[in-house]
C-alpha cells in the first residue's frame, strides 16, 4: 500500500500541502529551518557557522520568498472588525500596542510605527532562532524494529513505539518510555507542565519516532497565514485531493463537450472518486465547522488577513478538523476560544471518529471527550482508560501504593540495620527483593519498558501541591459595584451596550458568558472604573478594593527584577514570606530568584496571582484566570474562590472553574446583560442547538 501523504494545515500558501518521500521532508525541513534565519543578525560564532554553512540555501529562500515578503505588505493591518472594540481601541492584535510608563518616553517613544515593527521583527528572528538552536539540541533514541516487524505495521493504524527516549539540552524528557496508540481512540495526554507534552506531539508530527508510513498526520499548531483568501475557501482548499479532483472534472468536461468520447469515460471515473470522498458534502461540513468555532457566514467570507491572530487559529482548526486525518494532534486547542466555542467544539469531537490526541488543561474537556488518559510522569508514559475524572481516581490510588511500597521498604532497611547489617548490605538486599518483584510483575504483565534500566531503590513519590489563598475581606455593605442604565460606544463606532443595569454584593459568584465580540471585557472594565459609559453610571462603595486579573496582568510585572523582589517591594514583605507566597501559589523554588523576564507565561501568571492576593481584595474580577494555568492551579483556583468571602466575577471558557466556582451565569447579548434561567447544562444544550448540534449527554 502506497504511503499517504501527510497533511499540513499550517504551509505557506494557507493551503495543505502532502509531502512527497524523506528527501522533500528534509530539504522542507532545512527551508524552514532557513526561514528562521532570514534577516536574523547572529552575534555568536556559532550562530555565524551555521548561516555560513547554508549560505547557498539560505540565498535561494531569500529569492523564493521575495514574492512572499511583497504579499505580507499588502495586509491591512490596522483594520480588524472581529476584534471585541475594547480590544480595537486598545491597539490589540493589528493596531499599534497600548502605551505603558516605560516606553512612554525616550529614544523607543520617537521612533516611527515602521521602525518599531522593523525592532519587532528581528526581536521574533531572534527569539526564533534561539528556538531552533533549542529544537537542534533534542537527541533521541528508540528501539529499532526488525525487517519482520516493520512489515507487519506498514499498514497498522495503531502506532506501538517501545522503549523510546528523548533529551533537551541534556535534560531527560522521556527515558525508555513506550507509547501506545489505539485506532479511533481519543487520548488526552496529561502532566507537569515543561516535562514534554508538546515535545512528543511534535516529534510524532515530524516522524522522528517510527509510527507507520501509512498514518497521515496532523498536528494544528499555528495560525493560517494572513491574506486575502477568505475564510471559507482556506478551509475548502486544504483538501488538495478534492482540488485536483474539480480542476480535473473541469478540463475532462470541456474535452468532452469538443467531441472527446475517451474524456466521458474518464469523467465518469472521477465522478464516481468525487462521490466517494464526498465532494458535494465539503462546503456544507466547512461550514458548520466554522459557525461552531464562532463565524458567522459573513465572517466566513472575509479575507483571513482581517482576522486577529486568535480567529486565524480557529481557521487553522476549522482546517483540521475538516481534513480529517487519522491522528489528529491537538495541543491546547481550547486556547485560542470563547466559552460557546468551546462547548461546541467539545460536542463536535465527542463524535470524531478517528484517532485523536489532545494536550490540555480543561478538564472538562477532557472528561466529555477523551476515552482514555495518557499520563506523563517520571519520564514514562502510564496508560488508563476512561476519562480525566476517572484517571485522577486510579491515580490518587495509585500514589498511595507507591507511598506504601516506599514507606515497607524504608522500614525494612531500619530494621535490617538495627540488626547489625551496614548500609551498603542493606540497600543491596532492598535492591534484590525489589527486583524480584518487578520482574514477577514483568512477567504478568509482559511489560518490557524498565528491562534496560538497572533496580534502584524506591524514593518517595513527590507530591505537586497548589494552594491558592485570598485574605478574607471585611464586610461592605451594598451596593458594592453596580452599572446603572450604562450605555456605552467606542468613539465612531455603534453602541455595544444600552440601559444596562448589574451590580454584585459581597455574597456574589458571577460568570459572565457569551461568544467573542459581544463585549465582555469591555462590560468589565465599565464595571471597574476603567472607561466611563457614555450615558448612565458606575457606582461603587467608597471603601470597596477591586482585585482585577486578567491575560495581562501577567505583562505588568517588571521584569528587570526577580518575582521574590517584586513581592518585597511592592508589599513590603520579608525575604522568607515573599517566597512561602510564590510557593503556594506554584512557582517552583528555583524560579523565585531569576529575573521576571526570564519566567516561563505559565510562571508570571503565578507570580500575578500571587501579587492580585497580596493585594487583599474584596472584589475579585477575573478576565479568563485559566490561560497559562495548569489543572492543579485551575483546581486550586475553584478552591480558593470558594473559600473567599469576597465577591467573585469570572470571565472564562473554563466549564469546570465555573461549575466549582458555583457561578449563577449572565449572558452578554443584545446589547445588554441578563441572568441565565437555568444551569450551565442548560446553557449549554441551547448553544448547541441554535447551532442545530445534535447534543451529546455529558460525561459523568
Amino acid at each position: 500500500m502506497p504511503k499517504k501523504s501527510k497533511k499540513s494545515a499550517e504551509d505557506g500558501d494557507g493551503k495543505s500541502t502532502p509531502g512527497s518521500g524523506k528527501t522533500e521532508k528534509k530539504v522542507s525541513k532545512k527551508m524552514a529551518k532557513l526561514a528562521l534565519l532570514a534577516g536574523s543578525d547572529p552575534e555568536s560564532e556559532g550562530e555565524a557557522d551555521f548561516v555560513e554553512k547554508n549560505k547557498n540555501d539560505l540565498s535561494k529562500l531569500k529569492k523564493q520568498t521575495k514574492k512572499q515578503e511583497s504579499d505580507d505588505e499588502e495586509v491591512d493591518e490596522d483594520y480588524n472588525p472581529y476584534l471585541d472594540p475594547e480590544d480595537r481601541e486598545n491597539g490589540v492584535e493589528g493596531g499599534d500596542p497600548p502605551p505603558t510608563d516605560d516606553t512612554a518616553d525616550g529614544a523607543e517613544a520617537k521612533l516611527s510605527r515602521k521602525e518599531k515593527k522593523k525592532l519587532a521583527k528581528q526581536k521574533q528572528y531572534s527569539d526564533q532562532l534561539e528556538a531552533l538552536k533549542a529544537e537542534d539540541q533534542f537527541t533521541l533514541s528508540q528501539a529499532e524494529k526488525s525487517a519482520k516487524s516493520s512489515n507487519l505495521v506498514d499498514n497498522a493504524l495503531d502506532i506501538k513505539v517501545e522503549n523510546f527516549s528523548i533529551s533537551a539540552r541534556g535534560k531527560d524528557l522521556f527515558v525508555n518510555a513506550s507509547l501506545t496508540i489505539t485506532n479511533q481512540r481519543r487520548y488526552g495526554l496529561v502532566g507537569p507542565n515543561g516535562h514534554g507534552k508538546t515535545t512528543l506531539l511534535n516529534h510524532m508530527a515530524q516522524r522522528k519516532l517510527n509510527i507507520p508510513p501509512n498514518i497521515d498526520i496532523l498536528l494544528c499548531e499555528q495560525e493560517v497565514r494572513a491574506d486575502n483568501t477568505p475564510a471559507i475557501l482556506a478551509v475548502l482548499n486544504a483538501d488538495k485531493k478534492r482540488l485536483e479532483l474539480l480542476e480535473l472534472e473541469k478540463t475532462l468536461t470541456v474535452e468532452f463537450e469538443n467531441g472527446n468520447a475517451d474524456a466521458g469515460a474518464k469523467l465518469k471515473e472521477v465522478y464516481e472518486e468525487m462521490k466517494a470522498i464526498g465532494v458535494d458534502a465539503a462546503e456544507p461540513k466547512a461550514r458548520r465547522i466554522l459557525a461552531g468555532l464562532g463565524f458567522t457566514k459573513e465572517m466566513q467570507e472575509r479575507p483571513t488577513k482581517q482576522f486577529s491572530g486568535g480567529w486565524r487559529m480557529r481557521v487553522s482548526l476549522a482546517r483540521a478538523l475538516f481534513l480529517e486525518p487519522t491522528l489528529l494532534l491537538l495541543d491546547e486547542p481550547t486556547n485560542h476560544l470563547d466559552l460557546n466555542a468551546v462547548i461546541w467544539l467539545d460536542n463536535y469531537l465527542q463524535h470524531w471518529k478517528k484517532t485523536l490526541l489532545i494536550v490540555s488543561h480543561d478538564q472538562s474537556f477532557l472528561d466529555n471527550v477523551c476515552t482514555d488518559i495518557i499520563h506523563l510522569d517520571m519520564q514514562k508514559l502510564f496508560y488508563y482508560r476512561g476519562n480525566y475524572a476517572s484517571f485522577k481516581k486510579m491515580f490518587q490510588q495509585k500514589r498511595k501504593e507507591q507511598i506504601k511500597d516506599y514507606e515497607k521498604q524504608e522500614k525494612r532497611l531500619r530494621e535490617m540495620k538495627a540488626s547489625g547489617k551496614s548500609s551498603r548490605d542493606a540497600e543491596k538486599k532492598a535492591k534484590e527483593a525489589l527486583t524480584r518483584k518487578q520482574e514477577k510483575n514483568r512477567s504478568k504483565q509482559k511489560n518490557t519498558e524498565e528491562d534496560a534500566k538497572p533496580t534502584e531503590l524506591l524514593q518517595r513519590p513527590r507530591e505537586y501541591l497548589v494552594k491558592f489563598t485570598f485574605p478574607e475581606p471585611p464586610p461592605l455593605n451594598p451596593p458594592v459595584l453596580g452599572l446603572y442604565d450604562v450605555d456605552f460606544a467606542y468613539s465612531g463606532q455603534p453602541a455595544l451596550f444600552k440601559k444596562v443595569n448589574f451590580g454584585i454584593d459581597m455574597s456574589s459568584r458571577v460568570a459572565i458568558v457569551g461568544p467573542n465580540g459581544v463585549g465582555k471585557s469591555t462590560l468589565i472594565k465599565l464595571l471597574v472604573g476603567d472607561l466611563t459609559p457614555t450615558a448612565g453610571e458606575m457606582r461603587k462603595n467608597h471603601r470597596v478594593r477591586i482585585g482585577k486579573y486578567d491575560q495581562h496582568s501577567a505583562d505588568q510585572l517588571d521584569l528587570d527584577i526577580s518575582p521574590v523582589e517584586y513581592l518585597g517591594n511592592k508589599f513590603n514583605l520579608d525575604y522568607q514570606k515573599a517566597r512561602k507566597m510564590l510557593g503556594s501559589f506554584g512557582l517552583a523554588g528555583h524560579a523565585h530568584t531569576i529575573l521576571n523576564r526570564d519566567l516561563s507565561g505559565g510562571q508570571r501568571a503565578r507570580v500575578a496571582l500571587a501579587d492580585l492576593s497580596c493585594r487583599a481584595p474584596d472584589v475579585l474580577v477575573l478576565d479568563e484566570p485559566t490561560n497559562n494555568l495548569d489543572i492543579e492551579s485551575i483546581d486550586a483556583l475553584a478552591e480558593a474562590i470558594n473559600n473567599y468571602g469576597g465577591g467573585v466575577i469570572i470571565v472564562s471558557h473554563d466549564e469546570r472553574l465555573i461549575r466549582e466556582a458555583e457561578c449563577t451565569l449572565w449572558v452578554v447579548e443584545s446589547k445588554n446583560i441578563s441572568e441565565i434561567d437555568g444551569d450551565f447544562d442548560d446553557y449549554r444544550a441551547e448553544i448547541l442547538e441554535a447551532l442545530g448540534e445534535e447534543v451529546m449527554a455529558k460525561a459523568e
